[in-house]
This record gives structure tokens, sequence and C-alpha cells, in this order.
């Protein structure tokens, strides 16, 4: 088969690979679509992702397809069945798996960053990570459960409540599903901070209230401008150093600020702890996706959440390069790789 093998920094080939057979409690799915994540970016540009990932890995954590072969001791899918799939296995025995908090077990196998993943004709796994799509639901949507799952466990740790006024900073795929989310988690008024303007018809079709242009002027004196009342909530979904002091300078007292997007493990932040101690800032992030991607399936068959607007390019995996070296895929929303 072929796949898109992770060779080093700036290095990502297509290759041809042996599909592994799978073990008793494995099955092998054709891949019909994977999304490529700013993880995958993170580690070809040689940054640390959620794990170490090492060279000679074929990439992809966000995906879906059919079942082709089942291992002898399956049970809960079948071949021909549809799924999504949840990329993080936790191993059930270490510390943090044993005490309720298994995305940060010390011996996770992560499909796509520890071992070969989505951007493949085929995929080999256990077959615990597989969830079967509902009929009316299409294999591309069911590519995206995991970001959305990821998603769902950001906004769970948000602490919205209804009424909440919740900024999101970036309208890129992430800020937008953030921004559905935290709509249908009670907020009563959403802003969207993007300098991209031709994103901004976007954040309003999908529901927020007001969007802004942080090239305008001092983002603060913005949000005054508008009249926008105390900022409850402020999710930063960018991941530079800048905008996590933007989300934290604006959120209001006794508010939260969520750190979801990636930065370069290198990157640090000026911060005044008897500023944090004034507002009573609540600072956190968001891990992974415990245990939320039948949660995301959910969310998408019902239509709680709106994923095709957010698909920007489907592209085949013969040309999955120049999806990594050609900066002007970054503004088309959720790239799909379709092998």
């Amino acid at each position: 088969m072929l796949g898109a093998v992770f060779l080093g920094k700036q290095i990502l080939k297509l290759q041809e690979v042996t599909v592994r057979e799978p073990d008793p409690e494995e099955i092998t799915i054709k891949v019909a679509a994977c999304g490529v994540c700013g993880t995958d970016l993170h580690i070809y540009s040689g940054d640390q992702g959620a794990a170490d990932c090492p060279p000679g890995t074929i990439l992809g954590h966000e995906f879906a397809g059919i079942v082709v072969k089942i291992g002898s001791a399956v049970k809960n899918v079948q071949v021909g069945d549809r799924v999504s799939v949840d990329p993080n296995d936790y191993c059930g025995f270490c510390e943090p798996c044993r005490n309720g908090k298994s995305n940060f077990c010390e011996n996770m196998t992560g499909i796509g960053t520890t071992t070969h993943g989505g951007f493949a004709e085929y995929c080999t796994f256990k077959a615990k990570q597989a969830y079967q799509l509902p009929d009316n639901m299409s294999l591309e949507q069911g590519a995206m459960g995991e970001p959305v799952g990821c998603c769902l466990h950001g906004i769970d740790l948000s602490r919205i409540k209804t009424g909440d006024t919740v900024l999101v900073i970036g309208a890129g795929t992430i800020g937008l599903m953030m921004m559905q989310l935290a709509k249908k988690t009670g907020a009563a008024k959403i802003v969207i901070v993007e300098p991209i303007v031709e994103k901004h018809a976007m954040a309003y079709q999908l529901g927020a209230d007001l969007c802004l242009n942080p090239k305008d002027g001092n983002l603060k004196d913005l949000l005054a401008q508008h009249k926008i009342p105390e900022i409850n909530v402020s999710i930063e979904c960018v991941g530079l150093p800048v905008t996590i002091l933007q989300a934290i300078e604006v959120c209001g007292r006794g508010g939260t600020v969520m750190m979801f997007g990636l930065t370069s493990p290198e990157s640090t932040i000026p911060l005044m702890p008897f500023d944090v101690f004034r507002r009573e800032l609540h600072l956190t992030a968001s891990f992974i996706n415990p245990y939320t991607l039948k949660r995301a399936l959910t969310m998408i068959e019902t239509g709680g959440l709106q994923i095709e607007p957010l698909i920007g390019a489907r592209v085949s995996l013969k040309d999955i390069e120049q999806v990594f070296t050609d900066p002007s895929y970054r503004k088309l929303g959720k790239i799909l790789i379709i092998p």
C-alpha cells in the first residue's frame, strides 16, 4: 500500500509499505479520509506534538474507513462496518490510567504519532479504538470525530455557564468548532478574533455574534468600543505567545483562559502572577481527547455541530506532500486526505 511516511524534520515521503495483518484483537480498515491536524504540521516541522513521533511512522490520526479484516477475537465490529478511529490507546495499568486520568497514560500508543496512522490506503490497529458510524453519517464526517472530541474535552475544561460571554481567538477549523460547542454549552454571546477578514463570514454563518480584526487596534479597546460585557471565558485556538497573552489580558474577573492552541515546546510568555491573583483567573489547557469520541460522533450525527462548512479541500494521498510544503493550504480550513 501507499503511505505518507515521516522520515525526519520537514521530510514526508509517499512510500510503498506492507499492510500489517491484524492480531487477534486488531482490525484492518481501508482508509476513506484522514484530516491534516496542527499536530501533524508540528511533527513535520520538527516540534513535538502530543507524543514523540519516531521517524519511519506513517502520520495521520483523524481518520475513518471501512473494516476489511478482523482478528479472531474481535467482537465489536465486522468486515464492511464503517468506523471512526480514536487514535489514543491507553494501557490501563499505569498510575494515571488507574486513577481516571488516562489521557496522561505513561505507555500510550498513538495511531499516527507513535505507530502507523491514516495517511495511507490501509491501517491496522486494536478493534477497541474503532467506533461504528451511524447510517446517516458520511465517512468524511466520521474522520472529523477526533478533532471534535479534542474540542469537547477543551470545552469541558473551560467552565462555560449558561449566559456567559465567550471570546474565541482564531477562526480556523478548531476555533469554529470551539465556537459552536461554546454556544451549545450555554454561551449567550460569542466574540471571534481573527485577522483574516475573509473568515469572518463563515464565523457569522456558524453563530458568531461579533467578529473583530485585531489589526484594527488594541483588543481590549475594541471590545470596549463594541460594548462587550466582561469576558467570562477566553479560548485561544492559535498557539502563539502573542495570542495567549491577548486571551489572558481580556479575560474578565473570575474567568477562565483556555490555552487550546498547540505552541512550540520552547514558547514562553511573560506572566504577572499578581494580575492573575487580582482577577482570580483560571488558566488551563486541554490535552488530547479522553473518551470523548462517542460524544463527538453524536454531536455530528444530530447536527449539533456543522462540519461540512469547515472542510476546506480534499487532497489525494499522492499529492499530500504539497499540503505540508505550501503555506496557502493553512488558509483553506480542514484539509482531508483522500487515499
